[in-house]
């Protein structure tokens, strides 16, 4: 016995929402504004009274830490982005259901799947839909059953 996967809420049009993989934040400084302000440190320094080195090492750890996470957060983006693109992919031959722009629901089974610049697309009966847009995904039917 098989049976859909429904969505979850009320039965107004869902929004579509997608992940981003970053998030540029002008209040944020990154890694090039921590290296120009350590640059600037050094360069104004008091030659009588510099900077003491576990200082300095304090700060260019910091610096390494700033780096290893842009990669981390790199890194994620780019899992996140294979697991949609893996998910995208399962979905085809299955039976699907969606909401168009005018709050129909419209149905058909998935040929293919599309990988576009921002989200996977389903392309159901020729017509390409968002994974944002699917309400409902279920298995599709089997003969004699």
């Amino acid at each position: 016995m098989t049976g859909p996967v429904g969505g979850v809420g009320s039965t107004s049009a869902p929004v579509a929402q997608t992940a981003t993989s970053s998030v540029d934040r002008a209040d944020q400084m990154g890694k090039d504004t921590f290296l120009q302000l350590l640059v600037a440190q050094m360069k104004y320094q008091d030659p009588g009274n510099p900077t003491s080195t576990t200082e300095f090492m304090s700060q260019t750890a910091t610096f390494t830490q700033v780096e290893k996470l842009e990669e981390i957060a790199s890194q994620n983006a780019a899992l996140l982005s294979l697991q949609r693109s893996l998910s995208a992919g399962a979905l085809v031959g299955h039976a699907v259901s969606w909401t168009v722009e005018d709050g129909t629901t419209q149905t058909g089974t998935v040929s293919s799947v599309r990988f576009g610049d921002d989200e996977p697309l389903a392309v159901v009966g020729g017509q390409e839909v968002p994974l944002g847009r699917l309400t409902e995904i279920s298995l599709p039917a089997q003969p004699g059953a």
